[in-house]
């Protein structure tokens, strides 16, 4: 779970720092930057992965081409900065497996990841340039300082689940400098040996080449990272059927879908009194949720088709008739995929969506959004099969979803004008709403978004209650069995209820 970033130097990212919660929304207009986010986080994620070069061109442009490695700093005019930074605070998994299978227990499970990359000129044969390491830190973040860093609402016992262990030194250090800089890997328990890397001869982070049981946590904040993933649900990715081998996990993409379908249908049969009974239950728990978006849909099942070997999604309407896959809607799949993740133990750590109201009727966007908050964890709970460290980060410039969206997980993207160098360029900046928690004490945190700003995104047109009689402000049951806190919607804060053109639907009951 990431619960802080900070970036300089990346795309328009030039000073960010910016606090997460379990469920966050993005909103800003088009073009100021909101991608850049995403494009931060999977590429701390990649370069947990693979090699500089291969980090840096998994990244894409707005054309949708690989980026070259110059163009991910950022740029004023005709120059680039050459060096670019991230720091990321996480909770990582407490225990997980190497590549090979092999058992890893974490030594302490907050931790923070510095790394810091400059950029170099190619010559003749390497045209492109190059990246390379000039810091690299894995460091603990001290247990009974918990709450200083966790600022979002949660309950002890979520915490006491997800946080423990205990450290005194670092994972991962570099000290010297220029051409003598040196990565230092210090392996878990007090005994353990530290190894050294020349920074300069380093075509990868010292983290992304973790495998061993001799530095558990270092691999367990790999897999942390590793797990931070955009989800782009393709229509055509989600209609194919899967072969009885094809993975059984949804892919960022969708494939998979009716692998996974299946494999959540035989976990419910290995843990009920009939075979019938447990597939069932799972099947009628996926029907239930996009009932509140298609209203036509009665059944979900999968067709295991034994002489072809293939697992086929389909779905039955009111009327009795079957459809496959292929005859489903988008936004009916997009939906049937979230559904999918929401019931899936397995389905842990970070999901970003860009824009998740695409092909979604405005009057089902309300479902959509809670579907989004339960997909995510639940902090009032313990972490457990039914409540997986996962979390949630959409973007969107749609005054629907602000308007609906928990105010305290708003975030407003927008650029403003800086001067550095005696040169004037715009950066994005995200600020949050006032008396929340990412402001802190008289917004000491985050900068607060002017009132007139965030009104630009609230639609002027009465907006439904989407759960009629109860509103966002009172307690409402959550899914997993218990009453959530009280939540409200960014519509219904009172500071801004005088300066809307006409009052909400909930105020004029009230």
């Amino acid at each position: 779970m990431l619960t802080r970033l900070k970036v300089k130097g990346f795309k328009n990212l030039v000073d960010v720092d910016i606090r997460f919660g379990p469920f966050t929304c993005v909103a800003g207009a088009n073009g100021v930057g909101k991608s850049n986010l995403f494009d931060a986080i999977l590429f701390m994620s990649a370069l947990a992965d693979r090699p500089f070069v291969d980090a840096a061109r998994s990244v894409r442009d707005e054309g949708g081409q690989a980026y070259d490695i110059k163009g991910l700093f950022h740029r004023v005019e005709n120059e680039s900065s050459n060096e670019m930074a991230f720091e990321a605070e996480m909770i990582v998994p407490s225990e997980g497996a190497d590549d090979l299978g092999q058992h890893a227990k974490a030594s302490i499970s907050f931790l923070r990841y510095a790394v810091v990359l400059t950029y170099h000129e190619g010559d003749g044969n390497r045209s492109l340039g190059s990246l390379q390491l000039a810091k690299e830190e894995l460091d603990h973040i001290i247990l009974g300082k918990a709450k200083e860093h966790l600022l979002f609402n949660h309950s002890p016992a979520w915490r006491k689940s997800v946080l423990g262990g205990r450290r005194t030194s670092p994972f991962i250090s570099t000290e010297g400098s220029g051409h003598n800089r040196v990565i230092k890997l210090h392996q878990d328990g007090k005994q353990g040996r530290t190894l050294s890397r020349l920074a300069a001869n380093l075509p990868r982070t010292v983290l992304s080449n973790a495998n061993t049981s001799e530095t558990p946590t270092v691999l367990l904040a790999r897999r942390e990272m590793q797990s931070w993933k955009l989800l782009h649900l393709e229509p055509s990715s989600l209609r194919k059927p899967d072969d009885f081998l094809a993975p059984a996990r949804l892919g960022p993409d969708g494939s998979h879908l009716a692998a996974t379908i299946h494999r959540l249908a035989r976990l419910g049969r290995s843990n009920a009194t009939t075979d019938d009974t447990g597939a069932s239950r799972l099947y009628g728990q996926i029907a239930n949720r996009l009932a509140e978006l298609i209203h036509d849909i009665r059944e979900i099942s999968i067709d295991r088709d034994e002489r072809r070997e293939l697992l086929t999604l389909q779905a039955r309407s009111l009327d009795g008739t079957t459809h496959p896959a292929h005859a489903l809607s988008d936004g009916t799949l997009r939906f049937l995929a979230l559904a999918t993740l929401e019931l899936d133990p397995e389905a842990n750590g970070l999901l970003c969506l860009e824009e998740p109201e695409n092909g979604i009727a405005p009057d089902r966007i309300p479902a959509m959004l809670s579907l989004l908050r339960d997909i995510a964890t639940d902090v009032d709970l313990p972490i457990g099969e039914d409540n997986p460290l996962r979390q949630v980060i959409i973007n969107t410039h749609s005054p629907a979803v602000v308007s609906q969206v928990p105010d305290d997980s708003l975030l407003v993207a927008e650029l403003k004008e800086r001067v550095a160098s005696s040169q004037r360029f715009k950066a994005i900046t995200f600020s949050c709403l006032p008396d929340t928690w990412r402001a802190g004490k008289n917004g000491q945190l985050t900068s607060v978004v002017p009132r007139g700003k965030l009104l630009s995104y609230l639609n002027p047109v009465p907006i439904p209650d989407p759960y009629g009689e109860a509103n966002w402000r009172h307690a409402e049951p959550s899914r997993k069995g218990h009453v959530k806190k009280q939540t409200t919607r960014v519509i219904d804060r009172p500071d801004l209820q005088p300066l809307l053109p006409y009052p909400s639907i909930q105020n004029e009951r009230d």
